[in-house]
């Protein structure tokens, strides 16, 4: 008995132990959690703030320049939001020394530059014109809003950082955690195994006692009460010590199943049912039915062999084996680690196994969002410096084809050359255009569209393109609303769809569209967390092809994807529809199955608004007189369009850069019009060139060209009110009829 009291006193000491520390790294990874999510916090507080300082002093310094009323109460819309951000900030880093006093000389300089910023709006209120310009001259104002930017990117920088370590401390403490909970479960069922023994043993011990007694039952009576008073002592601590250790079992945030060989779960605690969704009764087979099981990719399929129950039974132990449970239906994925360990007999047999799962669903999403988040960035920076050159090329190629199409008119053969060039110089700008719309990095034309119209001229220029084999179906209803989308984008998206489908039915098939006006309640939305509840305009395209697994609809919509043959697929199709329908503000659905077809749902917001009108026949190419500054760095295409403009009766000054613009300013070159590229090198880009031209020229007329949209022009991928962009690369015709646009004859 004293042995026994031994045995369970120091296994509940070990417990406690154990469970102390379990709940001490519980309540430091707690602690970590929340460190992650304060950094992620203040990473978005800074990305909100990146803007303001540059918005504070553009404010204040075109009031200065203009006077316009509006520009002052920008000024003062964006220094209170300046001030709030960097406050906000401030409190949310006050536990860190080093960031706080960053952000202590960030405040002086914000101040600093929001003082400059309302004294220069003083002066022009005084009239101090004088005053205002040499304010502006000194250049001061600019420049402690630009070390403000640039603290706030050394803050994003260090912030990083933190995330990065805080997020390997998490991991570290997970597994220590994990550890720690096995070990308690471990010693939990030794002291159940050892006190079952016990108990057993005492049973035995009694009975002996009590047959013994049959021969000497007054000479034993004595013995035989004190023997019973010690083995219900025995059992009421054997009572309470289960007690206590069932408490702790059913109180663990693990997962926690003990089975037999056969696979019958013969132990579970709540968090069992909450996480793994188990049902008492259920054996291990029947709960893995419920899911499809992958290992930690996600992607490859963890055979039965490989399941944890299954190694656990064949003798292995083993700690943060990852896998995905993808549920059949219903409830979204979960990703867990799991820790298990045979049980074994008096003989030394396997009779069962413990396994112990942690979610860790949370932290993988953390991750995931950040790599997708500097994936995209990454993708975005590489989509821009591609388009930005490789249009220059393109502008001068496609301009150039046109010269030589309109040239060879009396050499057929030649000209019919002139036409593939012109052609493949088509077929790339559309590839640019992919790349630019699934970095959701395109400016957008919305107009009010007629959504049957568009699926009506869809279908009718895909029946000769797709071939007899494929039989093309519409289903429209003559009440659905109208939309307020880029209509080329549109078109461009349901033609990538029906090529897509025409891939998947090689022997033909059916090729359906539909269009209704939708709801999408809140039950949706809880399953779909990238849609706000509302009505929608459905378009959804279907076919009878070959469908799609479930791993290809996983990565259907990441650039470059595909699974076509080489060189048969860019594996941007699918990209650019999902970039554009999230920039339009809808949401996009797959379904698909194996041998059965695939649907794809389109949402698109309603409008209010008229359907826009056909576009006009092209007219002939307007002419001009007027002088046009033309800035392009790229020499061949600065020579493409001075010699566009000379045809079309304009005269041009041609420079390299902004700087050399401002010199030809400076010394009085007249001209009618700035002709100026966005992304430029220099320090200048072409919006900050109009800006300072305009300082000196007031009124100036400005033409934008770029084909690269992720500049000072152009935000939420659509154009800034009022600003005229010409998009490389571009036609002759084009180019005339923004250039009468720009002049105010069109």
């Amino acid at each position: 008995m004293a042995s026994q009291r031994l045995i369970l006193g120091s296994g509940l000491a070990i417990l406690l132990i154990i469970s102390a520390a379990s709940i001490g790294l519980d309540v430091k990874s707690r602690s970590e959690v929340e460190s992650v999510d304060r950094t992620l916090s203040i990473l978005k507080r800074i990305s909100d703030a990146r803007p303001l300082p540059r918005g504070v002093e553009s404010a204040a310094r075109a009031f200065a320049l203009t006077g316009d009323p509006s520009f002052a109460d920008e000024f003062r819309d964006q220094s209170a939001a300046l001030t709030t951000a960097v406050d906000g900030l401030l409190a949310a880093v006050k536990s860190a020394p080093g960031e706080a006093e960053l952000l202590s000389g960030v405040k002086a300089q914000a101040d600093r530059g929001v003082a400059l910023g309302a004294e220069l709006i003083q002066l022009r209120n005084n009239g101090d014109t004088a005053g205002a310009s040499a304010l502006i001259s000194a250049g001061e104002s600019r420049t402690v809003m630009d070390n403000v930017a640039a603290a706030l990117e050394r803050l994003v920088t260090e912030e990083r950082r933190q995330l990065g370590i805080r997020t390997a401390q998490s991991k570290a403490n997970g597994r220590m955690l994990l550890a720690i909970d096995l070990a308690g479960v471990i010693l939990i069922l030794v002291l159940a195994i050892v006190l079952t023994v016990a108990a057993r043993r005492s049973r035995r011990v009694l009975q002996d006692s009590l047959s013994a007694t049959q021969a000497a039952n007054l000479s034993l009576e004595a013995k035989v009460a004190e023997r019973t008073k010690d083995l219900a002592a025995a059992l009421e601590e054997v009572r309470r010590s289960t007690s206590v250790m069932e408490t702790t079992f059913r109180s663990m945030a693990e997962a926690v199943l003990v089975i037999d060989t056969a696979g019958s779960v013969l132990l579970s605690n709540p968090a069992a049912e909450k996480m793994l969704r188990y049902k008492p009764g259920m054996s291990v087979v029947q709960l893995r039915a419920m899911s499809n099981v992958f290992h930690a990719d996600g992607v490859a399929p963890m055979q039965v062999e490989e399941m944890p129950s299954a190694r656990a039974l064949r003798g292995e132990e083993f700690d943060g084996l990852e896998f995905v449970a993808r549920p059949v239906r219903g409830a979204p994925q979960i990703h867990l680690v799991v820790s298990g360990r045979p049980l074994r007999d008096a003989e030394g047999s396997i009779a069962g196994a413990a396994l112990i799962y942690h979610d860790i669903t949370a932290s993988r999403e953390t991750e995931h969002q950040l790599q997708q988040a500097q994936k995209l960035d990454a993708i975005g920076k590489l989509t821009g410096g591609v388009a930005h050159d490789f249009n220059n090329m393109l502008t001068v190629i496609t301009g150039t084809a046109d010269t030589l199409v309109d040239g060879l008119q009396d050499q057929p053969q030649l000209a019919r050359t002139a036409e593939l060039i012109d052609r493949a110089a088509e077929r790339c700008r559309e590839l640019i255009q992919h790349l630019l719309a699934f970095a959701r990095r395109q400016p957008l034309e919305p107009t009010v569209v007629d959504i049957n119209g568009t699926v009506v001229d869809i279908a009718k220029l895909l029946r000769p393109t797709l071939g007899e084999q494929i039989e093309i179906n519409s289903v429209l209803a003559p009440d659905v609303a109208a939309v307020h989308i880029d209509p080329s984008q549109l078109s461009n998206s349901l033609l990538n769809m029906a090529i897509n489908a025409r891939d998947a039915m090689p022997n033909g098939g059916k090729l359906l569209f539909e269009t209704s006006n939708v709801v999408l309640d809140e039950a949706y939305a809880e399953t779909n967390p990238d849609i706000t509840p509302g009505r929608y305009v459905l378009i959804a395209v279907s076919d009878t092809g070959t469908g799609m697994s479930q791993a290809v609809q996983d990565k259907v919509f990441d650039p470059f994807f595909t699974t076509k043959e080489v060189g048969k697929g860019s594996g941007l199709g699918m990209s650019m529809v999902y970039g554009f329908v999230k920039q339009s503000g809808g949401h996009i659905k797959i379904y698909s199955e194996q041998d059965h077809g695939t649907t794809i749902k389109l949402y698109l917001p309603p409008a209010r608004g008229e359907v826009a009108a056909p576009a006009p026949a092209p007219a002939p190419a307007p002419r001009g007189s007027e002088v046009i500054l033309v800035v392009e760095d790229d020499p061949l295409v600065r020579n493409y369009v001075t010699a566009q403009l000379a045809s079309l009766g304009y005269k041009t000054v041609a420079v390299p850069d902004g700087r050399a613009a401002l010199a030809l300013v400076d010394k009085g070159e007249t001209f009618d019009l700035l002709f100026t590229d966005v992304i430029m090198p220099g320090g200048l880009n072409g919006r900050q060139l109009a800006d300072e031209v305009k300082k000196r020229r007031p009124g100036t007329k400005v033409l934008y060209t770029s084909g690269y949209t992720e500049n000072a022009i152009v935000h939420h991928g659509r154009l800034d009110e009022g600003v005229l962009l010409l998009t490389k690369p571009y036609r002759k015709a084009q180019l005339a009829t923004m250039l009468q646009q720009a002049l105010g004859h069109g």
